[in-house]
């Protein structure tokens, strides 16, 4: 996805949400990553990478998915966790040489981006809970809410 792409129109589906995009990337980058790790860490510290990578954006589209806005903040919360997992688990990558410094700091670095933005729409979400009479998704969930 290119980026003239990503900031464009209104949030019809969480394949608009920024956040929801730039955690795939992370995926991507965390497979391309897990790929180059020894052969013995393949049924566990590179599953466990990949598991937790892989949940932040599902949470986000299962979450999206839901009719109630309380279960949107619990997926929301769960993509919280796996991000903060996946973060302990780069760290721990790098302490064992798997991966180098700059290679930890592009993670982590887009782990705390991705982590931003999340914060971001739950606070939006929360809000809207907190405001009798809204109940439409796409009334709080503008391109800048989840950036």
């Amino acid at each position: 996805m290119t980026a003239s792409t990503r900031d464009s129109g209104p949030i019809r589906s969480y394949r608009d949400l920024r956040v929801w995009q730039d955690s795939m990337d992370l995926v991507v980058e965390t497979y391309r990553t897990t790929s180059r790790f020894p052969k013995e860490e393949r049924y566990s510290l590179v599953d466990q990478l990949r598991r937790a990578a892989v949940s932040v954006p599902s949470n986000i589209a299962e979450g999206h998915g839901r009719s109630r806005t309380g279960d949107y903040l619990r997926y929301l919360s769960v993509a919280v966790g796996s991000l903060h997992e996946l973060e302990t688990q780069v760290q721990i990558a790098t302490r064992l040489e798997y991966i180098s410094d700059d290679v930890q700091k592009k993670l982590l670095d887009a782990c705390a981006a991705i982590g931003r933005m999340l914060s971001a729409l739950i606070r939006a979400l929360r809000r809207r809970l907190s405001t009798p009479g809204s109940s439409s998704k796409s009334q709080i969930l503008t391109p800048n809410s989840a950036e």
